[in-house]
């Protein structure tokens, strides 16, 4: 039994990792914005309250790039300052699909909101994990077809 679970936890490790990642990037964004909503701001007022999301959003995107280029993707491409452009440009396309799909379900099609939020969670969490395997932390051989130098490092 133990074999077959390890079996397909490495099957799918790294679907795994990243849903891992993710609720741990909830949780650091999430405590960002707790923290600074309960100690130094304060929500009710507008721009505090818009200050308070876009610090919880650059700090998931932070330690959402970390966590996933070390754990999840395993990445060593060396210009980090290029792949973490890319990483937050990423997250900024589903955050506007998010936006987007919530304006549509909920205002125009009259979707019930909670369903609305979890459907879109779903469709920018499958798209985060898309554009970060196929465009962020493309693997040594998607880097080879594309025709991009690699780096090779002895291995012993």
């Amino acid at each position: 039994m133990m074999e077959k679970l390890m079996a397909l936890y490495r099957k799918y490790e790294e679907i795994i990792v990243y849903l891992i990642v993710g609720v741990l990037n909830t949780l650091v964004s999430w405590g960002a914005w707790f923290l600074l909503a309960y100690t130094i701001m304060d929500a009710q007022v507008v721009w505090q309250n818009v200050f308070l999301s876009i610090v919880s959003w650059v700090v998931g995107v932070v330690f959402g790039y970390f966590m996933n280029r070390k754990y999840v993707f395993k990445s060593t491409e060396s210009n980090m300052r290029k792949e973490f452009l890319q990483f937050a440009g990423g997250r900024v396309s589903t955050w506007v699909l998010d936006a987007v799909m919530m304006v549509l379900l909920v205002n125009i099609l009259h979707v019930n909101e909670g369903f609305s939020k979890i459907f879109v969670a779903v469709l920018v969490m499958i798209g985060n994990y898309l554009i970060s395997k196929l465009f962020v932390f493309k693997k040594d051989a998607q880097k080879l077809e594309a025709g991009e130098e690699v780096e090779t490092e002895e291995r012993g």
